[in-house]
């Protein structure tokens, strides 16, 4: 079943209350390529009451009042991706199309979306359950950032949104945490991953510099951003604090990573692998397309690029999914009705970093005086294709499945530095798995 979105849904469950409503700037897509999804499925399976609202209409009350009241929080999200990148270009340009809205046109999803739903909530609602923020808007907003559009500073989200918490990074475990916390009462200040204002730092944080000054001096921002980028790791992270006029901001460390027995749990739940009933009568979903078979093999990059999102959201180590665990998904795909016999990507934000990891990370984090792989390959990494190989191949043995594609980008420099299978891997991929051309990752 969908995760309900009408009132007609939980009468069918018998539902009297929700226990979290999730709020999303995205269409609802049951996949596990969707961020709000893969909350709703694991506060579902923990056995919480969940609904959602997507893209609500910011001027009436009808659709953000549908689902009643939640008795433990509201989860609000901006979407997969940052709405002011899915709503502007580079130059703050409107865009006219957004694959993450049924018909195709973008006229659903408001400017810096978190804020406005969160405002939404509070419009009608009053005095009502926590709200807590979270997704790639949030996460990468969490303490004072550029902000393009404006050509100023901005404060923590946190603040701006009126929210009670914000939970960064992927939030698989956090979330129930959270929940669990919220459901016996407990203060939930304490948990990992967790973001909250306070009238005074804790005892143990370390404190960047206030806004007001990152604000107004480029050293002392580049000196936040410096202290806040090297805790990121749950390896070594300690708590941080900043202060916002009266307020702090206080950052506890990082959830560490899930297992890989975790990452399995997760993929295997009850995704429907399409854009729910009320919402698909709407209109064609584009992002469908692309995400309905495809395959998720590891979360995390080794890479460390300026431009790119993945090393503070998800973390600069890769875990990854048990192939018993890969190969079960693509079975069931290709069982589905709808299956042609083409899975569209099997991969993760660099599709050729699946199962090898440096020893040293589980217990130490990342290294603070090098990275893994500028401007060398690191070679405590042991670059090793062998199990995407091995992976390609018995996917590709399944009955029903014609073409296993890899359209996430790969990086050569990784392909060089693996001696033993690195042009076994590339003869591979070019020879079965590109669909015309081979996708190189951009740094």
């Amino acid at each position: 079943m969908f995760i309900p979105t009408t009132q007609k849904e939980l009468r069918q469950l018998r539902w009297q209350q929700l226990d979290a409503i999730l709020v999303t700037g995205d269409t609802y897509i049951d996949s596990p390529y969707i961020g709000v999804a893969v909350i709703g499925r694991i506060l579902l399976n923990a056995g919480y009451r969940v609904g959602i609202i997507a893209q609500p209409n910011t001027d009436t009350p009808d659709d953000i009042t549908r689902l009643g009241e939640p008795r433990l929080f509201w989860g609000v999200t901006g979407g997969c991706i940052d709405s002011m990148v899915a709503n502007r270009t580079a130059s703050g340009k409107r865009r006219r199309r957004d694959d993450y809205t049924p018909g195709g046109i973008n006229n659903r999803r408001p400017d810096r979306a978190v804020i406005a739903y969160c405002n939404l909530i509070r419009r009608h609602f009053k005095n009502t359950a926590p709200i807590v923020i979270g997704g790639i808007e949030a996460s990468l907003r969490r303490i004072p950032h550029y902000d393009s559009a404006t050509n100023k500073i901005r404060r923590s989200i946190l603040f701006d949104a009126k929210a009670n918490y914000l939970l960064y990074g992927m939030a698989d475990r956090s979330v129930k945490e959270l929940a669990a916390a919220l459901h016996s009462g407990k203060p939930p200040q304490n948990i990992c991953g967790l973001c909250y204002a306070s009238p005074k730092p804790p005892d143990n944080a370390i404190e960047l510099p206030p806004f007001s000054e990152v604000a107004a001096h480029k050293d002392q921002f580049t000196k936040m951003f410096n202290t806040f980028y090297r805790n990121n790791d749950p390896a070594t992270a300690k708590p941080l604090c900043q202060l916002h006029d009266t307020r702090y901001l206080v950052q506890n460390p990082p959830q560490p990573y899930l297992t890989t027995a975790e990452l399995d749990q997760i993929y295997a739940l009850n995704f429907q692998h399409a854009v729910h009933p009320h919402y698909a009568s709407q209109g064609k979903v584009r992002a469908l397309d692309t995400i309905r078979f495809s395959i998720t093999t590891h979360r995390g990059c080794y890479g460390e690029c300026s431009f790119c999102a993945i090393a503070v959201h998800q973390g600069r180590t890769v875990r990854c999914r048990s192939q018993k665990s890969i190969i079960a998904e693509a079975r069931r795909m290709a069982k589905h009705p709808d299956f042609k016999g083409t899975i569209h990507d099997l991969g993760g934000p660099t599709a050729n970093m699946y199962g090898f990891e440096c020893a040293r990370k589980a217990t130490k984090g990342s290294c603070t005086d090098k990275r893994c792989l500028f401007p060398t390959v690191c070679p405590s990494l042991q670059t090793n294709h062998s199990a995407q190989i091995e992976l390609l191949r018995k996917i590709a043995s399944i009955p029903g499945i014609k073409r296993v594609i890899v359209a996430s980008g790969i990086r050569y420099d990784m392909v060089l530095a693996d001696k033993k299978h690195g042009n076994r891997y590339l003869e591979q991929i070019v020879k079965h798995h590109i669909s015309g051309q081979l996708k190189i990752a951009p740094e």
